[in-house]
């Protein structure tokens, strides 16, 4: 008999690694396990061994006490709706005890809307009729509640007998965080939209511009029109690097290459490189070094770009002096970066890191600098906060374990 298990990504696999969580597509018989509920009524396979069970066998696979480990609402009804099994997060969604909803019609316990207001188990009726279908792909329904109404994304599987319907059983899936990646899939579009229009709308203009009229413009011009093709290029490739890096950091690939490192020396690049690039004046850093630094194992591209994100946000939202100061421990090395602006409110401390935070009143850019920093430092074992600068601005403070080689 089968036996459902957890799994780590979320689905349920059972003994014989058949998934029979939340898979995409499929409906028909001839397809791998494909509907987003267990199927009740599935058996392990193997030689010698029939392709059907009878009715009773198939409702020993998914005891009250294994549905209840589950997650998501789960409701298990006979073929005429009648409700047979009804889990603990069924329990806690409707407000219903499994006493009272078993025994009870579907409908009566879980009432769910299509986006016309038709009653879903009415309209499913057909595929539940039709012998080779094996159950329904996930959809958007609405449950209508005594209180109010609440959106799930609900999936069906059926369990036949010889093609005869014995057995429904429905998932609901909470919406929350499906439309949380859609908001942030939308934000990502708009933020690069955004954000690309602008340069790439100088460099379209300024090189037709040159194209056109060559010969009329001095020396000087072409250089200062050229210069500005430039930077908004360089522009442009820093926000596909940061997109690239989101995309690392969000599929899981973050990689890290420890070597020995001075800090002191990746500081002061960092600051340096500023001032040559022109982003501020020599005058507007301050950085200091304080204590003695333990042998510093960490990846040297990974701690300049945090370092390079955190100057580039004092320098970009901050004002006034901005005041870099390395401080060594017993354990390892922490950097603090802070400026003289209006600073970073209280109430948004623990928003700040997260991906596109510009607040009410950040001006230009993407929103992922201060993300990526915190993911990096994560990825070196550290920790990264914001708090207030002695200037009365933002005071940002990272720190690295002094770590060791990483052998194999």
């Amino acid at each position: 008999m089968t036996r459902i298990v957890a799994s780590t990504s979320g689905h349920y696999v059972a003994d014989d690694d058949q998934v029979v969580g939340v898979p995409d597509v499929g409906v028909t018989e001839g397809d791998a396990v494909t509907a987003g509920v267990p199927d009740v009524g599935a058996t392990a396979h193997g030689a010698g061994e029939t392709e059907t069970e009878t009715a009773e066998e198939s409702v020993d696979v998914l005891s009250p006490a294994a549905l209840d480990l589950l997650p998501d609402p789960v409701v298990v009804t006979d073929a005429t709706g009648t409700v047979e099994l009804f889990n603990a997060a069924a329990t806690k969604m409707t407000g219903l005890s499994a006493g009272y909803a078993v025994g009870r019609h579907v409908t009566d316990v879980l009432p769910l809307l299509d986006e016309r207001g038709n009653d879903w188990w009415e309209c499913s009726q057909p595929s539940r009729e039709l012998p080779r279908v094996t159950g329904q792909p996930e959809r958007r329904l609405t449950y209508a509640g005594p209180a109010s109404d609440h959106d799930f994304n609900v999936t069906t599987r059926f369990t036949r007998v010889e093609g005869a319907l014995v057995r429904v059983a429905v998932c609901l899936r909470d919406t929350v965080s499906r439309e949380r990646i859609e908001r942030n899939r939308a934000d990502l579009i708009a933020t690069v939209a955004h954000e690309l229009r602008s340069p790439l709308t100088s460099v379209k203009g300024f090189t037709a511009t040159l194209l056109a009229r060559w010969d009329r413009f001095t020396d000087e011009q072409k250089k200062l029109m050229l210069n500005t093709v430039n930077t908004d290029a360089d522009r442009v490739t820093r926000l596909l690097t940061e997109l690239l890096d989101v995309s690392r950091i969000d599929a899981g690939r973050v990689q890290i290459r420890k070597q020995i490192v001075d800090m002191r020396t990746a500081v002061r690049r960092v600051v340096e490189g500023k001032i040559a690039a022109g982003s501020a004046p020599a005058e507007r850093f301050a950085v200091r070094m304080e204590g003695d630094l333990p042998e510093m194992w960490v990846d040297p591209d990974k701690i300049e770009q945090v370092l390079h994100n955190l100057v580039d946000n004092a320098l970009r939202h901050g004002a006034g002096t901005v005041t870099v100061v390395l401080s060594g421990t017993g354990t390892g090395a922490e950097v603090t970066v802070g400026d003289e602006g209006e600073g970073v409110p209280e109430a948004n401390a623990t928003r700040v890191f997260a991906k596109f935070w510009r607040g009410a009143s950040r001006g230009n850019g993407t929103g992922l600098g201060l993300y990526i920093a915190k993911a990096l430092i994560d990825a070196h074992g550290g920790t990264i906060s914001v708090g207030k600068a002695s200037g009365g601005g933002a005071e940002f403070r990272f720190f690295v374990p002094a770590g060791g080689p990483v052998f194999g």
